[in-house]
């Protein structure tokens, strides 16, 4: 257990948009929300979520469907 008190520790500053190099899209805005009321619905698994998105939107690149493939292919460019 850590015995400093917590008056003690320096104050830390978290920037939630730390590592973004431009603001978002509108779809990249729509996307979140739309993955957060998933999450929030109990979508969890990929499966789930995926289902969640089709019938929810946005849908997926070039207004095609989510596949599990392409949902991949959208969170990974847009972690970089």
């Amino acid at each position: 257990m850590n015995d400093i008190p917590i008056h003690a520790l320096p104050e830390r500053y978290l920037n939630p948009h730390q590592a973004r190099t431009r603001p978002p899209t509108s779809y990249e805005d729509l996307l979140g929300d739309a993955i957060e009321r998933g999450f929030g619905a109990g979508h969890w698994e990929l499966d789930a979520l995926l289902a969640h998105l089709n019938k929810s939107g946005p849908l997926g690149p070039n207004g095609a469907p989510w596949t599990a493939e392409s949902f991949q292919s959208v969170i990974k460019t847009l972690g970089q």
